[in-house]
């Protein structure tokens, strides 16, 4: 008599266990490798992170050339030594840059709220859409839940309109190249359409979110930006349309810039030219 195997309830995936597991200590070597210099120890060479890591030459050769290659290493051309490059300078400024945008910013979106009496938001890109770092509950008895941390679609949100207006070219289409849902009647989903939104926004110098993402809600915001004059967040000011009435646009548009022009002096951007209204 034979047992018949007993079928299991989800598909095994067709992996390599041995091929990912190389990929993974690959991985974990190449972390290494850049966690070994310090201080101290600015410049090292092959045979030095070799005996650091307690890996074979070869290997750190082959990471230290894709890692060259990417400008997280650069090499000095004299003695062969390696020490940290660029490309880690890059991305350590992105990370400083949103903890310092939510650090500085903070007093101030605290101020605007005091002053429209609505929620006031904190947005930087995240991926295919925006993240809130602040969304600071207004005090009214009826107002819009906060959604700090929440991700939410760039392309029908006042904050996601002006950090699009941010972007070059090609990262702009690669966002817009993502597919996009009709969430209300008044959402904006055709490329041509979007594209006159976002240069009405360079326009204006803020966004206006009049019930495109949520039935009943409006939001303005404005753009946040660094020393080097590039957009890296945005400051938003939202509430139902009950309150954020068309009529008020321009009055609560001078007040969203305005914040967002003294977060940006904070962090040493020159004081804009124009003045948007």
């Amino acid at each position: 008599m034979t047992t018949e195997p007993v079928p299991t309830d989800k598909p095994q995936p067709n992996r390599n266990p041995r091929r990912d597991s190389t990929r993974l200590s690959s991985v974990t070597t190449a972390i290494h490798l850049l966690k070994a210099f310090t201080k101290d120890d600015e410049d090292l060479g092959i045979s030095e992170l070799a005996k650091r890591l307690g890996v074979a030459k070869s290997t750190v050769h082959r990471l230290a050339s894709a890692l060259l290659e990417e400008d997280l290493l650069q090499q000095n051309t004299e003695t062969g030594r390696y020490r940290l490059g660029i490309g880690l300078f890059l991305l350590g400024a992105m990370v400083r840059s949103r903890l310092d945008v939510a650090t500085e910013s903070r007093p101030l979106l605290n101020e605007l709220r005091e002053k429209t009496v609505e929620n006031v938001r904190l947005a930087v890109l995240e991926r295919n859409g925006v993240i809130l770092l602040h969304d600071l509950e207004g005090p009214q008895s009826v107002r819009l839940r906060s959604a700090t941390g929440q991700t939410r679609p760039a392309w029908c949100t006042a904050e996601g309109l002006v950090l699009l207006s941010g972007l070059r070219e090609a990262d702009l289409k690669r966002m817009l190249d993502q597919p996009r849902t009709q969430r209300t009647t008044r959402t904006i989903v055709d490329e041509t359409e979007l594209r006159n939104e976002i240069r009405q926004v360079k326009r204006n110098g803020y966004a206006i979110e009049d019930e495109i993402h949520d039935v009943g809600t409006r939001c303005i915001a404005a753009p946040i930006y660094n020393s080097e004059g590039r957009i890296i967040a945005a400051v938003g000011m939202a509430g139902p349309r009950t309150r954020v009435r068309r009529s008020q646009f321009g009055k609560l548009a001078q007040a969203v810039v305005s914040t967002a022009d003294k977060i940006s002096e904070r962090l040493g951007a020159g004081k804009r030219q124009k003045i948007y209204v």
